[in-house]
C-alpha cells in the first residue's frame, strides 16, 4: 500500500498507466486566478504520507490537478482510484474532487463539458475517448433539504467542502482523498484503517445510507466480491434487513450493478454473497430458488455455480463476454426450467423474460439475444447449427453452449469444432452441418 505514516506498509506493484499528453495549448487561459468558493473548511483530516511513484498516476490527471491548484482551488484524487492504488491494483480511471464549481472548472479547460442534472460535474476530454471526471465537493444535506433522515437523495447540487464530501460518500474505502502535491492521503472517515483491515464499511449508519440509495447494497456486495474484502458485521446485517428497499431503486441502475457483479472476475463469489444475504431473493427469486437446491452435483443450482466459474475463468483469460452472454449464463438454468414440457421454446423463454424486463429493466437487445440463444442451444449442442452459424448472435451462442457443456461435466469437442469453423471462414462454417 506504499510507505506511509503513521501506520506503515510495504510498497505494492502498481502497473504504469498509459501516457497520453494533455494539449495545454488547447486549454483556455482565464484572465486571472479564481478564488476558492467561500465554504468553511470543516474539521481537519487525519493525514498519511504515502510514497507512491508519480508514474502510478496518469500524467494527464496530474496536470489537471496542478492546473486547478494553480488557480486557487483544492483538488484531489478521490474514490475508487485511491482505493485501488492502496490495494495494489491499477485504477481503470481517475476521478477528481475539487472546491471549484463546475463553471470554474469549465473556464479552466476548453476541452471539457458540464454534465448531469442531479449533480453537475465536468468531464475533461482528452485524446481519443479518454476523459477525466471532475466533481465539486458536495454538501451534507440539511434536515430542511430532504425531510426524514434516510430518505432517498433527490437533489445533489449543493456544494460544500472536502470534509462534507467525504461524509457524503458511500463506503469508507471510497472516501479517501489523495493530495498529489504533498503525497498525502486525507482521511476523515477511518478509511485507511478499513483498507488495512480489508473490510467494507459504510460512512455513517449503514441502514440510513442504504435507505438513501438502495443500490449501495449491491455496491457493497460488488466490492466485497471483486476485491476479496470482508463486510463489517453491522453493514452485513443492514444489507439483510434493507434488501427489500431494492424494489424502490431505479431499475436500470439495479440491472447495471448486477452486470458489474458478473464482470469483475469474481462472479461466483459476488453472486454467492447476494444469495447468502437474501438480496437475490428480492431481485432474482427464480435463480435463488435453484441455488437453495444445489445440494447435489447434478442439480440445476450446482450447474449455476459452474457457469459462474466459467465467467470468471474467461475474465481471468482476458476475454470480455458480451452482456447478453452474462445475463444468459446467470439465468440459463431458470430459462431451461421454463422450457421444460413446452414445444415452443421461444415463446416459453419470451414469457419468462417479460417478467424480468418489467422487474429489472433488462434491455430489449439483451432479452432478444437471450431468447435466440436459448432457442438455438439444442441444435448447437448436437453440432447442427444450420442458419444459426450466420446469425449475429452465433458467437455468443458458442460461449453459452461451451459453458453449458462444462457445467454438465460433458466434453466440449463439438463446440470447439464449431468455434474453429466459425473463425476459419464462411465456407467451413456453411459445411458445419454436413
Amino acid at each position: 500500500m506504499g510507505r506511509q505514516t503513521p501506520t506503515g506498509s510495504g510498497d505494492p506493484p502498481v502497473a504504469r498507466r498509459a501516457r497520453t499528453r494533455v494539449a495545454d495549448e488547447r486549454v483556455d487561459e482565464p484572465l486571472a486566478p479564481r478564488a476558492r468558493p467561500s465554504v468553511p473548511a470543516g474539521p481537519p483530516p487525519q493525514r498519511f504520507e504515502i510514497q507512491l511513484e508519480h508514474a502510478f498516476v496518469d500524467p494527464d490527471v496530474r496536470k489537471i490537478v496542478k492546473r486547478l491548484v494553480r488557480y486557487g482551488h483544492e483538488a484531489y484524487l478521490v474514490g475508487g482510484c485511491v482505493r485501488d492504488l492502496l490495494l495494489g491494483r491499477q485504477p481503470k480511471d481517475f476521478d477528481l474532487a475539487t472546491s471549484a464549481e463546475p463553471e470554474q472548472v469549465r473556464s479552466l479547460f476548453r476541452n471539457s463539458r458540464v454534465i448531469g442534472r442531479r449533480f453537475r460535474l465536468v468531464h475533461v476530454l482528452l485524446h481519443g475517448r479518454k476523459q477525466v471526471e471532475v466533481a465539486t465537493f458536495r454538501r451534507i444535506p440539511r434536515p430542511e433539504d430532504e425531510g426524514d433522515s434516510g430518505a432517498p437523495i433527490r437533489s445533489d447540487n449543493e456544494f460544500g467542502n472536502a470534509f462534507e464530501d467525504a461524509h457524503r460518500r458511500d463506503f469508507t474505502i471510497n472516501a479517501l482523498f489523495y493530495d498529489i502535491e504533498s503525497d498525502q492521503i486525507l482521511d476523515w472517515v477511518g478509511g485507511m484503517q478499513d483498507v488495512q483491515r480489508r473490510i467494507v464499511r459504510t460512512v455513517g449508519d449503514p441502514s440510513v445510507r442504504f435507505h438513501e440509495d438502495p443500490v449501495r447494497l449491491l455496491r457493497a456486495i460488488k466490492f466485497a466480491g471483486r476485491l476479496d474484502l470482508g463486510i463489517e458485521p453491522d453493514v452485513y446485517e443492514a444489507i439483510v434487513s434493507c434488501r427489500e428497499t431494492l424494489r424502490q431503486a431505479a431499475r436500470p441502475r439495479v440491472a447495471e450493478e448486477i452486470l458489474r457483479l458478473l464482470r469483475g472476475g469474481q462472479a461466483r463469489r459476488s453472486i454467492y454473497i447476494a444469495w447468502e444475504t437474501g438480496v437475490l431473493d428480492v431481485l432474482l427469486p427464480e435463480l435463488s430458488a435453484l441455488l437453495y437446491e444445489a445440494d447435489s452435483d447434478g442439480s440445476a443450482g450446482a450447474r449455476v455455480w459452474r457457469q459462474l466459474d466459467y465467467i470468471d475463468r474467461r475474465h481471468q483469460a482476458g476475454d470480455t463476454l458480451d452482456d447478453t452472454v452474462l445475463w444468459t449464463l446467470l439465468l440459463l438454468e431458470s430459462m431451461k426450467e421454463a422450457c421444460e414440457g413446452q414445444r415452443d421454446r421461444a415463446t416459453a423463454v419470451g414469457e419468462f423474460l417479460d417478467g424480468l424486463i418489467d422487474r429489472l429493466a433488462i434491455t430489449r437487445r439483451a432479452a432478444d439475444g437471450m431468447r435466440r440463444i436459448v432457442t438455438g442451444l439444442p441444435r448447437l449442442l448436437v453440432g447442427k447449427p444450420g442458419r444459426l452459424a450466420r446469425s449475429e448472435s452465433y458467437e455468443m451462442l458458442l460461449d453459452v453452449a461451451e459453458a453449458d457443456r462444462i457445467s454438465e461435466g460433458r466434453p466440449t469437442k463439438v463446440i470447439e469444432q464449431l468455434r474453429r469453423a466459425y473463425h476459419a471462414g464462411p465456407s467451413e462454417r456453411d459445411g458445419a452441418d454436413e
